[in-house]
């Protein structure tokens, strides 16, 4: 059973591009939405930490692990 809204339906095929370019006409959304996602991860923060410091912050304990079971 499928089911699609009539809205969502007219919007998408309202989309420019449908003709040279089919399904992938929607790709720079997702390129806007990713650059979006990556900058909010690096410029928002909660107290002292973002993503990337976490994220620096266990490669490092991992460097730390592998250099002190050698």
């Amino acid at each position: 059973m499928k089911f699609r809204s009539s809205l969502v339906e007219s919007i998408l095929n309202k989309w420019p591009g449908k003709k040279y370019f089919g399904n992938y006409r929607f790709l720079p959304i997702f390129f806007i939405f990713g650059a979006a996602l990556e900058f909010s991860m690096i410029k928002w923060q909660v107290g002292e930490v973002n993503f990337y410091k976490t994220y620096k912050k266990r490669q490092a304990e991992r460097i730390i692990e592998s250099e002190n079971s050698l």
